[in-house]
């Protein structure tokens, strides 16, 4: 399946967070209590989307229909999940060049991100380093950061 990176639409919102719901439910789960599975997936509703779109660039990986999600606010990358049945396709690591190139072309040098355990593994393979570790309402958090080429270096999607 063919996929592209667009900006979010407040339609998109109830599909966005089926899918960060279904991720939280299926894969996350494994590495976090079902007590903050929960918090984390009361957070994550179609009118908390809405809301972030005031803030935030929300961008929507989209084949046949909407497979994942990643926003930007600044040099800072939120909400990065991609639909479990997509896994492993690559789809997460279009969403997260979509965001770095958009940064770069905003002067940003570098990219920060807040990962899950779950998530830790991926933002490694692609770049980012570990700062530190915090503890949130949503548990553990590994705090990673990438080095961003100067805005002439991008590449368009």
């Amino acid at each position: 399946m063919a996929i592209r990176v667009r900006l979010f639409r407040p339609g998109d919102a109830p599909r966005i967070a089926e899918i960060v719901q279904r991720c939280l439910r299926d894969v996350n789960s494994r590495d976090y209590p079902q007590h903050i599975i929960d918090t984390m997936c009361a957070h994550f509703t179609a009118e908390r989307f809405i809301e972030l779109s005031a803030s935030r660039l929300i961008y929507l990986a989209e084949g046949d229909r909407v497979v994942g999600t990643v926003s930007r606010e600044g040099n800072k990358v939120y909400t990065m999940f991609v639909d479990p049945d997509f896994a492993a396709q690559g789809i997460g690591r279009q969403l997260m060049q979509q965001v770095e190139v958009s940064a770069m072309r905003d002067g940003y040098d570098h990219m920060e991100t807040g990962a899950s355990i779950t998530a830790h593994g991926f933002y490694l393979r692609l770049g980012y380093t570990d700062v530190r570790t915090s503890e949130t309402e949503f548990g553990l958090n590994y705090i990673l950061r990438k080095a961003l080429p100067p805005a002439q270096a991008a590449r368009p999607l």
